[in-house]
């Protein structure tokens, strides 16, 4: 066979590939964000694939082979949005995952290791057969004490990928909140000795704005929580007393009764009895990653990878 020949050959099963395995995977158990993922596929608001309602603990490797993108504990597809933000293409492998947080968190009974609902012995099960190229995932700050990302990192070493992890808040691009996640990274490694993410790439997640791994709280944030506002002379549009200047410059301020200012999303809607789609929109809303500070290190990634 001529090398040109051989050349279209590749090519041609190079396309029919991307064509049968370029759709996403999503994996979720609640019903409402089920279908609140399945409208912002027909959207186009992120990848286009399957969602996938059973748990986590009933999916098999095989069920997961004609997928390149597959993102579990999927919510309402925000890894999905935040990968295209950054500039990662639909086409491109990856897996996410931001598993289950009652078990380290403040709002859940905090046992630990031996809740049900630490789903990650799981999630690596099905990393340990497939073997995705890159793993993004998020948790939880205060899973770290309970050492969580120590058992994920092993877990993950052990299954020869390299680890790096920054906890950020989401104040370091630019949210009024702080809202601090714990994010990594996992990359394989088909060859060569396994390590953590080491050199340039993990000094760039160490000094990103915001990271907090050693339990600061520092940052003009916790100045401004703590700081209270006249009911006059604050306003959206003042540069000189409002910071903020990028994706939330028109939060709405609300003054709480113990006299300090909070910020809301623009023209929150009411809490009102009877309307349980409201209390839906909230649950999703509340348990999904930030896309911000999702894309930030999502760039940052890029770069090492």
């Amino acid at each position: 066979m001529s090398l040109s020949r051989r050349r279209a050959d590749r090519e041609l099963r190079s396309a029919l590939y991307w064509m049968v395995d370029m759709a996403a995977y999503y994996n979720e158990i609640d019903p409402f964000n089920v279908e609140w993922l399945r409208w912002l596929i027909k959207n186009k608001a992120i990848a286009d694939g399957d969602v996938d309602d059973r748990s986590i603990e009933e999916v098999t490797a095989a069920d997961l082979k004609r997928y390149r993108q597959c993102h579990f504990f999927a919510g309402i597809g925000v890894w999905s949005y935040a990968l295209r933000s950054a500039g990662w293409r639909d086409d491109r492998e990856v897996w996410s995952g931001s598993c289950p947080c009652q078990s380290f968190s403040l709002a859940g009974e905090r046992k630990g290791f031996d809740d049900k609902r630490n789903l990650w012995p799981h999630w690596i099960r099905l990393i340990r057969k497939r073997k995705p190229a890159v793993v993004f995932g998020e948790q939880v700050s205060s899973a770290v004490k309970y050492g969580w990302i120590d058992v994920v990192q092993a877990d993950l070493e052990a299954s020869r990928y390299a680890v790096g992890k920054a906890v950020l808040g989401a104040a370091c691009v630019g949210a009024p909140i702080i809202r601090q996640r714990l994010y990594f990274l996992a990359r394989r490694i088909d060859g060569g000795r396994v390590d953590r993410l080491g050199g340039t790439g993990s000094a760039r997640l160490e000094r990103h704005p915001g990271n907090v791994t050693q339990g600061s709280k520092s940052g003009w944030i916790g100045a401004r929580q703590r700081r209270s506002f006249s009911d006059s002379g604050f306003t959206a549009g003042d540069e000189e007393t409002f910071p903020l200047k990028g994706f939330w410059r028109d939060a709405d301020w609300i003054r709480c009764t113990d006299g300090l200012f909070r910020s809301v999303e623009p023209t929150t809607f009411p809490m009102a009895a009877r309307t349980p789609s409201h209390m839906g929109c909230l649950r999703g809303y509340g348990n999904a990653i930030n896309a911000e500070t999702a894309k930030a290190f999502i760039g940052t990634c890029m770069e090492i990878l």
